[in-house]
């Protein structure tokens, strides 16, 4: 079942910046400023209305979510995230206008294709960040046993790997099933003694590598970029057969290593030609890795909720988001 977190229009971190440049500048003052911006929102409020942002289940989305969604409140917009799985209920979202957008599109080519034939959503470029998937075991491993970096090698240490879970085969540790992973084809295909095991989310993988560094476990698993604990915990990642184009097609016979991906949005047609400040600002919005990890940092590492973390970034860049803003 879907979740949705409904907030209305306020003043916040976009006006916080305009009222800080104001007096530095010693140009005008608070009562105008906050009177200008009150305006300028309730005069966008007629315009945008109701904007859904779909939300995927881990932090660097919530960062794409709650970022863009603090901007569009700024410009009168009445933002509700609804969280779901990514894939399927997704698109199917899109499609029956329950969501707007999907800010973080990894690789579900076949929802896209048809719903752009469908005529229900469009492509409207990268938000900027470059998805990295591999497979990868914690920095003390890879400095202790460099070899193990190479999947050719993996067989020789599948013994340490072993759990109650995974029985007399190695453990590869899975993250969400939902996630694009075709992890139990690559080792079946690759003919390795390893059992894949699914976490069962992000919070439990990040986790299982934090403890596997600290306390030098073995452990090798599933892992991505954007995200932020790549800044708190060393990671080295395995190199796998090389990724060559069609060679993920039939997912039952992966036997090489993920792609690279430039991420997508996708939008709902309609949200699209609306032409409404929300979907001006879905076509504008763009950053990169650095920024997505860092408002991730924020919302993980230093216990700020995802609106908090939003405005302190959406303060510390305002060219940005006013280039957002067209």
């Amino acid at each position: 079942m879907r979740q949705v977190k409904k907030k209305g229009v306020r003043i916040g971190a976009l006006a916080a910046a305009a009222l800080f440049a104001l007096s530095a500048c010693g140009g005008g003052s608070v009562e105008d400023a906050t009177e200008t911006n009150e305006e300028q929102a309730e005069a966008a409020g007629g315009d945008c209305g109701e904007f859904n942002i779909l939300v995927h289940p881990w932090v660097g989305y919530t960062a794409d979510a709650y970022v863009v969604g603090e901007v569009a409140e700024e410009q009168g917009c009445t933002v509700n995230y609804v969280e779901l799985k990514e894939g399927g209920p997704s698109y199917e979202a899109l499609a029956s206008g329950d969501g707007d957008v999907i800010l973080e599109e990894w690789s579900h080519a076949e929802e896209l294709a048809a719903g752009i034939a469908a005529g229900e959503v469009v492509d409207v470029g990268s938000p900027g960040n470059v998805g990295i998937i591999g497979w990868y075991v914690p920095g003390w491993l890879a400095e202790e046993h460099p070899d193990i970096l190479d999947y050719k090698n993996l067989n020789n240490y599948a013994a340490e790997f072993k759990t109650s879970e995974s029985g007399d085969l190695g453990q590869f540790l899975g993250s969400d099933p939902t996630y694009t992973q075709y992890d139990e084809a690559i080792v079946k295909n690759l003919g390795l003694d390893f059992k894949v095991v699914f976490s069962g989310g992000e919070t439990a993988t990040v986790e299982a590598f934090k403890k596997a560094q600290e306390n030098k476990e073995w452990l090798i698993g599933y892992f991505w970029e954007p995200q932020y604990v790549h800044a708190e915990v060393p990671m080295k990642r395995v190199a796998l057969p090389p990724y060559e184009e069609g060679c993920d097609a039939d997912k039952a016979e992966v036997a090489c290593d993920y792609a690279e991906t430039q991420l997508k949005k996708v939008a709902r047609t309609a949200f699209i030609e609306s032409g409404t400040p929300a979907a001006t600002l879905v076509q504008n919005f763009s950053w990169t890795n650095e920024d997505q990890n860092l408002v991730a940092k924020y919302i993980t590492s230093d216990g700020m909720s995802p609106e908090d973390a939003a405005a302190q970034w959406i303060a510390d860049n305002p060219d940005k988001v006013e280039a957002w803003l067209g």
